[in-house]
């Protein structure tokens, strides 16, 4: 929300600086209901930064506190060295985004996006260009004159965007910005919301539900659970490797196969074989791997470490086969497997049919038995 006259054409790329927002030990209560406790997240400058988790986990708060919407009870709020946490809003540069867009129905488009500007009136023609040179830049030329009601709520959106970007903020927060968008513009969007931060090299923090946003858009997510974060990482870390049982679950779609260690040392879920890989020290735990990490192999291959198991059911998800899969040796033992139709099992997936599979030892990941 910081005043400045500066153009567009006078942010230059920045590269990503450590430390440029430091959040340290915040909590937050709502009567006797702990809404976060003790967060700790460094962003950089230049990041892109999802705060992903379900309903009621916090990510919410913790953004209205980075925002002085809400005040925090414990810790502290760093920006470019600056203590912001006690400021009050219109005191700490930032630009931002709501669900709802929070446009003035009674203004125009051009309107509402000088509203942020808030210049002399003998600016008033700087004021125009920015305006129009903001329009461009998120594609609404020629819409300056039309009223929110006429717009798409993909146009609406970026009405909202332009003026969160209108003061050339240090900041931009964006909360959940494109859930009350239809798939098609919400995907749009969001690619060309990625593209613009980049551009702009602006620090973007945004709040979301939806983890396959999180993936394609963020640098660094932190999932967040029960007002804590569990695992902050690049989208692939978050993914492939997992801290928690929770961020496992949360994110994509998860085997959890309970496995033992036989005297030999080798690890197996039924007949199906991991190799020697069992953490230390421990007898039992619950393996983790990706539907996509299990392979559907086109013929049997014995002393291999193949098993049988039965298609219980087949999903068609456009560029893939997602099967529910029972090991043929126990049929309680279950899998989801995702195949895509250039790989060699595609065409196996045939509820009813009996097929070999085998998951690589690297894939899978181990959670101890009665850990978190």
């Amino acid at each position: 929300m910081k005043q400045t006259d500066l153009l567009l054409s006078d942010i230059a790329l920045v590269a990503p600086q450590p430390d440029w927002l430091r959040i340290e030990g915040v909590s937050k209560r709502f009567g006797t209901a702990v809404v976060l406790e003790q967060i700790n997240l460094a962003v950089r400058r230049g990041e892109f930064v999802c705060l992903l988790g379900p309903s009621g986990c916090g990510k919410t708060t913790l953004l209205r506190i980075i925002a002085g919407l809400e005040q925090q009870d414990g810790g502290v709020v760093v920006m470019g060295g600056r203590d912001i946490g006690r400021l009050p809003p219109g005191q700490r540069d930032y630009g931002i985004v709501f669900q709802s867009y929070a446009l003035f129905p009674n203004l125009t488009v051009a309107q509402n996006v000088a509203y942020a500007l808030r210049l002399p009136r003998k600016e008033r023609k700087e004021r125009d260009k920015r305006v129009a040179q903001l329009l461009q830049m998120v594609e609404l030329d020629g819409k300056q004159e039309h009223y929110p009601a006429q717009l798409s709520g993909g146009q609406q959106q970026r009405v909202a965007l332009a003026r969160a970007l209108a003061t050339s903020p240090g900041l931009l927060l964006l909360d959940e910005p494109l859930s009350a968008l239809d798939a098609k513009v919400r995907d749009n969007l969001r690619q060309e919301l990625k593209t613009l931060q980049r551009r702009l090299g602006i620090t973007a923090i945004m709040v979301t539900h939806d983890q396959e946003e999180a993936l394609a858009i963020a640098d660094t997510i932190a999932v967040m659970s029960r007002g804590r974060i569990e695992q902050t990482g690049t989208p692939e870390q978050v993914y492939r490797e997992p801290a928690t049982r929770f961020v496992a679950d949360f994110v994509g779609c998860a085997n959890w196969l309970p496995v033992r260690q036989d005297d030999a040392g080798v690890v197996s879920a039924g007949d199906l074989s991991f190799g020697f890989s069992l953490p230390a020290g421990a007898r039992s735990a619950t393996a983790f791997c990706r539907p996509e990490d299990i392979c559907v192999e086109p013929h049997w291959s014995a002393g291999g470490k193949m098993t049988m198991a039965i298609v219980e059911r087949v999903d068609f998800l456009g560029s893939v086969r997602r099967a529910l899969l029972s090991l043929a040796s126990s049929r309680d033992v279950q899998l989801t497997v995702d195949v895509a139709r250039n790989e060699p099992g595609y065409d196996l997936l045939v509820p009813g049919q009996r097929v070999p599979i085998s998951v690589a030892p690297h894939k899978v990941r181990y959670f101890v038995d009665g850990a978190a």
